[in-house]
This record gives C-alpha cells, structure tokens and sequence, in this order.
C-alpha cells in the first residue's frame, strides 16, 4: 500500500532550493534539527507517513544547501547527525514492496544529483532500507558492472556516485563473495569502503579474519581517514569474544570518541569501567597528543598534578588556565597560583588565541589572591619579578606585568605605612 500524505510537512517550506546564501550555515542547521523533530514526532503516531517525509528531507538538503560554505565542517556535521536520526524511521517503517521501490528510486537519484555526499550515511544504509531481498539485489546489480570497470582501471581516478549503495545492497543480501571480490580489484583501499567487507567477514563468523582486514587498514600509516571508526570495529570483535584488556591496550584510545577532550575520557571510562580512570587518561594523552590541550579534562577529573603537567606545555589555552585559576583561587590556592604562573609564562611567549595585556592583570589577580591565602605573597611577587626579567618575552604583555608589579609593590608598600 502507497503511503497517503496525511501531514503537511512544515520542513519543507524551509528547504527550497537555493533557500540559503553562503553564510546560512547556522541557520541551515537549525532547520535541520527543527525538520528531524518533526519527523520523529510523527513517527511516534504514523511511522509511513513518517518515512515519506525522511524521503522527502533526502531530497531537498543538496539542493537547498548547494551554495552554502561547507568549509567549517559544522554543516556536514550535522546533516550527519539528522540522518543519523531519522534513517531508523526509515527503515522500521511497514512499507510494502511497491511502496519501497518507489522510496529506493527517488534515494537513488537524490545520491546521484548530491554534489558534496551529504547523503553518504543513506547511501551506507541502502540496503537495510531496500528490505525486501528483491530490491537489495536488484540495487546491488544495476551499477555491479560498471563499479568494477571503473574501479579495475588504476591508471585514471573514476567515481561511480552510487559505488556505496551497492556495495550495503550486496552486504543485506548476503553476497559476501561478490562484495568481497569487488573491493578487491580496487587500487585504493579507504574504510568507507572496507567497512562492508569487514563486516562481510564478521557475518559469516571470519572474526578473526574480520580483525585482520579492519587492523591491515589501522596501522597503515598513510591511512589517516577513518582510524577511529577502525579502532571501533576491532575493539568490538576483541570484547565480544571476552578479550576486553586487549581490547583496550590495542584499541581503546585509539577508538575514543567525543567533542571534548572530557568527552573521549568519559567514553572510555564509561566502556572500561574495570581500568584504572587515572590510566586511561595518562594513556590517552599519551596516545592522542597535545598534551597541554588536556588541562581541562585533567583538572574536571580532579588529578590536579595531571593538569600542573598539562598547564606547563606550550599548547595549552592561557584563557583556560586563567579561569582555572580564578576558579580554584579558594579551594586549592596552591594549585590555583601554579596555573596561574603558567599562564602568564604562555602570555609573556606570545601564546593564546588573541592575548591582550588585561589577560595578564587578571592572572596576576588570582596568583596574588591564591598566594595571600596561603600566607606566600612574597614567594609569588619573586616569581612574577623573574618572568617580568625575561628578556624575550612580549614586549607588551611585559610592560603589562611590569605595571602590575609595581602597583602591588606600591599598594603593599602603603599598607605597611599605615600599619
């Protein structure tokens, strides 16, 4: 039975061609949040009516969002994450055959008319969309031949636009030769491809081979596209067969994902709750690089030494350490007046995204007021005369300091007058 357009979609007045100019990104991705709210909800009461307006999203992003700036990578980011969404409205949905077919020809050409691949997480799901094992092998044929004619020629660049669809169609029907034999003639062997041959491998029960194919991609060290989703995929097998220490030393911090450094430490935490948290962290710093860029999680996950450690290295944030310092100036002074310390050190070299001598009149406010807590106003007044003497350091934020200096010198020295 055909779907009946029971909703007027309120997404679609949104995403008209041409809709949006090149700064819209931000307002591009609100639209999209907004059009995956409203496909959820009604998938909650009509799942069919539900799919068509998934169809009809897929249909209008490219040409809604054609001449917007792509190059932040936020846009790409999020489109991604409202397929990701509503894909499952998709496939759940109770079509039938006919209804299906209909859906799978207008995915095909909305592929086929994308100019960037924001429609790559549909086309990695084609075949559990397809369903019925008729489509997935009538998708998995139509383009079979000239995939591997374009893709057994290494001596030019060939793009076949729905390579990605055939190859989930072949997965979902379970040619796993083919699949396999397909990727093979391939020159460039990149795990947006892979991925399903892996899988291949692991659905017949070939773990261990599965593992050897998903790892030969990870530890090419030309290779840098995809090593988490890699990681992932390894670790899977190792756990699943109990192998969770393993799993963890070859692939865990490899595989932790988050948009924070916090985030990835709490993933993994959260995956390994038998490791040490403290060594999770040191391992991955120690496997993720940056390590001044770790303060945060370091200080958040209150091993203060950690991020003593972390505020020393160049790549640290001063804006950070310097809220960090305002922050702990009455729960831990002597923490708080080290981070300071450094980061007046980092302001002083010239670090910092857009410094500016107020910076360094705030981190010498909380230094001072962390050092009379502990009773060490003069020990902390000797360092900052030591970082003011640097002789390379930053001609205004050292005059900055300087100035500083000689009012606390001057206050202290009024106050002592009138004692």
């Amino acid at each position: 039975m055909m779907a009946k357009a029971t909703h007027k979609w309120a997404f679609k007045s949104t995403m008209r061609a041409g809709a949006y100019n090149w700064k819209s990104s931000s307002k591009a991705i609100e639209r999209l949040k907004l059009a995956s709210s409203e496909i959820r909800a009604v998938a909650r009461v009509d799942p069919l009516t539900s799919a068509e307006g998934v169809i009809a999203l897929a249909q209008r992003i490219w040409p809604a969002f054609e001449h917007i700036d792509t190059s932040s990578g936020a846009l790409g980011t999020a489109v991604r994450r409202t397929l990701d969404e509503v894909i499952p409205v998709l496939i759940a949905a109770p079509a039938d055959e006919r209804t299906r077919t209909k859906w799978l020809e207008q995915l095909r050409e909305a592929i086929l008319d994308d100019g960037v691949d924001y429609l790559a997480p549909i086309a990695d799901q084609f075949g559990k969309i397809a369903a019925y094992p008729v489509l997935m092998n009538e998708h998995a044929d139509r383009d079979l031949n000239l995939i591997h004619n374009v893709w057994s020629d290494h001596t030019q660049y060939g793009h076949v636009p729905t390579a990605t669809l055939t190859l989930s169609c072949l997965l979902e029907a379970g040619r796993y030769d083919e699949l396999l034999a397909l990727l093979v003639v391939k020159k460039t062997h990149l795990w947006f491809d892979e991925k399903f041959g892996a899988e291949a491998l692991r659905r017949q029960g070939r773990e261990d081979d599965a593992l050897i194919y998903a790892e030969t991609l990870l530890t090419n060290e030309r290779n840098g596209w995809g090593r988490q989703e890699i990681a992932r995929f390894c670790e899977g097998i190792l756990v699943r067969h109990g192998r969770s220490d393993e799993a963890y030393c070859r692939f865990g911090p490899p595989s932790a994902s988050g948009n924070t450094y916090l985030a990835m430490w709490r993933d993994l935490v959260k995956r390994y709750p038998d490791i040490d948290a403290r060594r999770i962290l040191e391992d991955l710093i120690a496997t993720q690089g940056q390590k001044g860029k770790w303060f945060a999680a370091a200080k958040t996950a209150k091993y203060l030494d950690l991020a003593l450690d972390c505020a020393a290295q160049p790549d640290a944030a001063p804006a950070t350490l310097i809220r960090a310092a305002r922050d702990f100036a009455i729960k831990d002074p002597a923490f708080a007046g080290q981070v300071g310390l450094h980061a007046i050190g980092h302001l002083l070299s010239g670090r910092g995204y857009d410094p500016s001598p107020l910076d360094i009149d705030a981190a010498v406010g909380h230094v001072m007021a962390a050092s009379e807590r502990l009773g060490k106003s003069d020990e902390a007044i000797q360092e900052l005369e030591r970082l003011a003497g640097n002789a390379a350091a930053d001609v205004m934020m050292s005059a900055s300091l300087k100035s500083k200096l000689s009012d606390i010198v001057k206050g202290r020295t009024k106050k002592l007058r009138n004692i």
